[in-house]
């Protein structure tokens, strides 16, 4: 099993210096490098330029500049996907946005992990846990979401909150760690 497939699997896998990985997250920076430096008002090229980067996206969507990810092709988003300025997503794992998603500035989805022992660590090893976002799911600004993590439909998660366990749909949640303050009852909380 080659890192790439190890990376895919959950495994523990050379992130540091893996030649084929390496190659693969240059080309995906340096097209977003070049993304992040189309004038704003092409829209069309920023699109298809996104198109290239993700693995996965539907008819209609935006990413405000700038926009980073590691690989690309871990990622998928659904219909009527808005993120704004600054989205960084490391996709080692999988990170899979449902329909009506919204972003708000600075959000973080993270899903490498790092051993806790140091000698492990410093050899450049890591693993990836998947991030899963349901429908009609609005992020307010500063966000972090951790691997390993999944977002029910219509949950709404406050700014600043960093999201290290599963929330449930049909929630209002925040904080440091995340956690349910309410449950959303027909559209109003």
């Amino acid at each position: 099993m080659d890192e790439k497939e190890k990376m895919l699997s959950g495994l523990l896998y050379d992130a540091n210096y893996d030649k084929a990985l390496i190659e693969e997250r240059t080309k995906c920076k340096s097209l977003c490098y070049e993304y992040n430096n189309l004038p704003p008002y092409e829209i069309e090229k920023r699109k298809i330029l996104i198109e290239k980067i993700l693995g996965s996206t539907k008819e209609n969507f935006l990413v405000e500049q700038p926009f980073q990810c590691d690989y690309g092709y871990n990622i998928s988003i659904g219909e009527n996907f808005y993120a704004n300025h600054n989205l960084i997503i490391l996709d080692p794992g999988k990170v899979e946005f449902g329909d009506n998603v919204f972003i708000g500035p600075n959000c973080g989805f993270y899903t490498p992990e790092h051993p806790l022992d140091a000698e492990t660590r410093n050899k450049g090893l890591e693993y990836a846990k998947p991030i899963k976002v349901g429908n009609n799911v609005w992020f307010g600004g500063n966000v972090v979401v951790l691997g390993g993590v999944t977002i029910g439909d219509n949950a709404v998660i406050g700014a600043g909150s960093v999201v290290t366990k599963d929330i449930p749909s049909n929630v209002a949640a925040v904080g440091n760690p995340c956690k349910v303050i309410r449950v959303i009852d027909n559209g109003t909380i």
